[in-house]
């Protein structure tokens, strides 16, 4: 599928590491370096702007080495940016680690997954199907 996108960063555009990866690299486009204490957070810009088409979404998600060796994740994983937004794509990223984190420019912060989605149109009703699971919430699936 093609997108349009501004790249506005002087970085490469959002990229697949591996053939059968879903998400796409995304780079950071900061003027000066981040510092993200222990439990900081910072809205951190990536230069790019994107023309989504309608009825998709692109999801941003926390790459998985970030947040496993250095505690650094996106903080609304997954972030939603909506086909109609066409200012700046930046990234909430949180430190959930004990030493601050240094974000530079150029460094891949998240991912980005084009996604489809659905419009709903809300059917109220009195009462809905039965099922299996009936109202068990949180944990009631078990614990192992």
């Amino acid at each position: 599928m093609k997108v349009k996108i501004i790249n506005r960063s002087g970085n490469p555009l959002p990229g697949y590491a591996t053939e059968f990866a879903a998400g796409m690299d995304v780079r950071a486009c900061n003027e000066e370096p981040i510092v993200l204490k222990p439990l900081g957070r910072a809205i951190v810009p990536t230069g790019l702007f994107l023309e989504i088409p309608a009825g998709y979404e692109v999801q941003v998600r926390p790459r998985s080495g970030l947040a496993a060796k250095k505690g650094i994740t996106v903080l609304n994983a997954p972030g939603t940016i909506d086909a109609d937004y066409r200012g700046e794509v930046c990234v909430i990223l949180v430190n959930l680690s004990f030493e601050d984190f240094v974000v530079e420019r150029g460094e891949r912060i998240a991912q980005l997954v084009l996604a489809r989605h659905e419009v709903v149109e809300w059917v109220e009703a009195d009462a809905l199907a039965g099922s299996a699971r009936g109202e068990g919430g949180f944990g009631s699936t078990g614990t192992k």
